[in-house]
């Protein structure tokens, strides 16, 4: 029995990939398998291609797979351009519509199933997608009752009638691909998984879930892929908990809405990609320099300008961390996995507050919209923590403004909200004295900047970084970021057992950079290769900027294509670098 597989299936937009997608890894999850998904998809409504990639397996696992085991295809495209996934004996599930030919070369096994056809019996060609789930699945031998109950689910509110009819495409589809076949194939059954249902979302979904665990009430935002979904989730669950989403006119109004929230007490979030953070950079500055607390999400996509829209990249590094004019004290977190997107999130919230800054949280598309399996989270771990939020001020004699922006030995002053007694202060973008008067006294300006600026020097975050330091001294260290995480660990188990041992570590708080946490796991290594998604290599310069001691002894690889790393990239570039042979 195979302890895991990797199936996908590709079309055109619109035909039912994503929702035949959405079923059959239901339903594998249900089962309790470990599952991590892909995403590839066009930047439009309808009609171009697309294709979605699940990883089955009884082990966690936190990338994608370089090899193909099903292919189901709704059209001759999505063989042309996938089937080289294949291994040597994977199976093509394709709709005999199109007359399908497998490509010269190719040794996988062609199964012509009238996919539409089958559908069109039962009424309508929209339950192909039924279809086709219910070939995949009986090829791997699973219980079809599994199925059936993930396909009740997805269509119930449409009725029992509705339910039957799809239940019916599936065993249609089940029964023909397996005449073709003779019975399921053994080569793909599965070892059966634990039984216990994971949770199975997106990186977008477990930041929606951490903001309500946060306190999070308000939300405003403009859409934008691939932040949307972010918007969507706290659109339904928001007003269960007193709370609401407003879709904002542009990302201006949205980031300037937020600090105003969070100005009055409220717990507020906004997220976008790096289009709409670039227009958020102005307001950014006011929320430092007023010092307010803001949370901000990033979800790094293909740039500049619209860039690659629906794509892989992680090239918003350095406009999050240098985008303002001006310097103010700022946080950049980037979690690496769903659970991380969670509790980061509730983090993020707390440093805002405690710190009285902007807090920028940044995933990349991967992490964002590819689902992957995850345990399920802990609300005991959360707390919240307001900081220097005051509870009674007491009045002043002289009838002095409250010293809002006091020259606190920390940096961090006593905070006040609009209508508390005693709390009255002016607040301002411009330079500001303690109760917030504009001032342009130099001595002032000096006192400010320094104040606002020492905030951070003693900023303290779960886990800055993730280091999985098995070695003492290894002949590699690989160091990534957001989604690279589970690609960089298994090109390292490939290298392992060809005798090249390998550490590596996830750098999560971008800004300010923890230097002191990376320099002992630098000092130990022989080579360091960092792992990034853009073209510029700006993790790498990041690190060289601030351990430039070890600036001789990094490699980058890069990928800027907009697709996500692979293992095996991972694993061939190491291996070609240093000249090591198996």
């Amino acid at each position: 029995m195979k302890r895991e597989l990797s199936w996908k299936i590709g079309g055109q937009q619109g035909e039912g990939v994503e929702s035949t997608d959405r079923i059959f890894s239901t339903a594998l999850n249900r089962l309790g398998y470990y599952l991590y998904g892909y995403r590839h998809f066009s930047s439009r409504i309808k009609g171009g291609h697309t294709n979605n990639k699940i990883r089955i397996s009884v082990d966690p696992i936190r990338a994608i797979s370089d090899e193909l085991d099903i292919l189901v295809a709704f059209d001759q495209e999505s063989i042309d351009l996938n089937a080289g996934e294949l291994i040597e004996e994977g199976v093509i599930v394709a709709d005999a519509k199109f007359d399908p030919v497998r490509p010269e070369g190719s040794t996988a096994r062609l199964f012509s199933v009238p996919i539409t056809q089958l559908a069109e019996e039962l009424g309508t060609s929209l339950m192909k997608n039924m279809v086709a789930t219910g070939a995949s699945w009986a090829l791997l031998g699973l219980p079809l009752e599994i199925l059936n109950k993930a396909v009740a689910e997805e269509f119930s509110r449409k009725g029992e009638t509705v339910v039957a009819k799809n239940v019916e495409a599936v065993r249609r589809g089940a029964d023909y691909v397996l005449q073709l076949a003779g019975g399921p194939l053994e080569m793909f059954r599965l070892a059966p998984a634990d039984g216990k249902q994971k949770l199975f979302m997106i990186g977008n979904d477990a930041i929606g879930l951490g903001a309500v665990a946060a306190g999070c009430r308000f939300m405003s935002a403009y859409p934008i892929t691939p932040a949307s979904e972010i918007m969507e989730y706290l659109i339904k669950v928001l007003p269960k908990f007193g709370g609401t989403v407003i879709q904002t006119e542009d990302e201006i109004a949205a980031i300037t809405m937020a600090i105003g929230a969070n100005y009055g007490g409220a717990r507020t979030l906004t997220a976008s990609a790096g289009p709409g953070l670039s227009l958020m950079m102005e307001a950014i500055g006011l929320a430092g320099m007023t010092e307010t607390p803001v949370v901000i999400v990033d979800t790094q996509r293909g740039g500049p300008s619209t860039g690659l829209p629906t794509k892989q990249e992680q090239s918003d590094i350095n406009a999050m961390i240098y985008g303002t004019h001006g310097e103010i004290p700022k946080i950049v977190i980037a979690p690496s996995t769903v659970e991380e997107c969670f509790y980061d999130t509730v983090e993020a919230f707390n440093l805002a507050e405690i710190y009285q800054c902007p807090v920028i949280l940044v995933t990349d598309l991967q992490l964002s919209l590819g689902k992957q399996s995850a345990e399920p989270f802990d609300f005991k771990r959360v707390q919240i923590e307001r900081g220097k939020l005051a509870d009674e001020i007491e009045p002043r004699e002289d009838g002095s403004l409250f010293k809002r922006y006091e020259l606190a030995e920390d940096g961090i002053s006593p905070r006040s909200l609009p209508g508390q007694k005693n709390g009255i202060h002016h607040v301002t973008g411009v330079e500001h004295s303690e109760d917030g008067r504009p001032s342009e006294s130099a001595a002032n300006r000096q006192k400010m900047m320094n104040k606002r600026l020492s905030k951070l020097t003693k900023l303290k975050m779960t886990d800055p970084i993730r280091a999985d330091a098995l070695h003492e001294q290894p002949d590699l260290l690989l160091i990534g970021m957001g989604s690279t995480g589970g690609t960089i660990d298994e090109a390292r188990r490939r290298l392992f057992a060809e005798g090249i041992t390998s550490n590596h570590v996830t750098i999560r708080l971008l800004h300010p950079f923890p230097a002191e946490e990376l320099r002992p796991h630098l000092a130990r290594c022989k080579r360091i290769v960092v792992v990034e998604n853009n073209a510029t290599a700006q993790l790498a310069n990041l690190i060289k900027m601030h351990l430039p001691e070890y600036a001789g002894l990094l490699h980058s690889e890069l990928k800027y294509n907009g697709n996500p790393f692979m293992p095996s990239e991972i694993y061939n570039a190491c291996k070609e670098m240093f000249a090591w042979q198996p």
